[in-house]
């Protein structure tokens, strides 16, 4: 009979301690409290200048490199890339950050921590594509070269010297 004790309470057939005794809470707690002091406290705002750094290196390797964004609205040199994406994630930075002191001093909890990244990372895109299209309309309004003008004038002139004569320079003529 000895024997069959432990397989007794392995299959049910013995009562096992109540889950709401006062003996089985106080070991939980204690183990949850325990688990707590050993785990590092896990902070999501502010990020740390590791991920800040990676965050400026991918915003240069988008507007320098082959991507969807540079081939809509131009490939930027990679230094003048470089400087732009520091910018903007300083200037998204400081708008998170502005955000996050405003609902409290600290986020309180990993909920709020989560919520201003991603008000961080929706200020970073939309810099990042303000910055594309004014750099892309200021190269489309931007003059030619002066060399390139005076080429392409005379050119033009050119061609319209050993084109055959328009109807109006016909009757002109008469």
């Amino acid at each position: 009979m000895a024997e069959d004790a432990p397989n007794a309470v392995a299959e049910g057939s013995l009562p096992a301690a109540s889950e709401g005794s006062a003996d089985a809470a106080l070991p939980a707690a204690a183990g949850a409290k325990a688990a707590e002091a050993l785990l590092p406290s896990l902070s999501i705002w502010p990020p740390s200048q590791r991920t800040r750094d990676a965050v400026v290196r991918r915003l240069v390797q988008t507007l320098a490199a082959p991507s969807v964004l540079s081939q809509r609205y131009g490939a930027v040199p990679e230094p003048e890339a470089e400087r732009a994406a520091v910018a903007v994630e300083a200037e998204a930075f400081a708008a998170a950050s502005k955000s996050a002191a405003a609902a409290a001093e600290c986020p309180a909890s990993v909920e709020e921590g989560i919520e201003v990244l991603q008000a961080y990372s929706k200020e970073v895109s939309r810099r990042l594509l303000e910055l594309a299209k004014t750099r892309s309309a200021a190269a489309a309004a931007a003059p030619a070269p002066a060399e390139g003008s005076a080429q392409a004038q005379e050119s033009a002139e050119a061609s319209s010297a050993t084109a055959p004569p328009t109807e109006e320079a016909a009757v002109n003529e008469e």
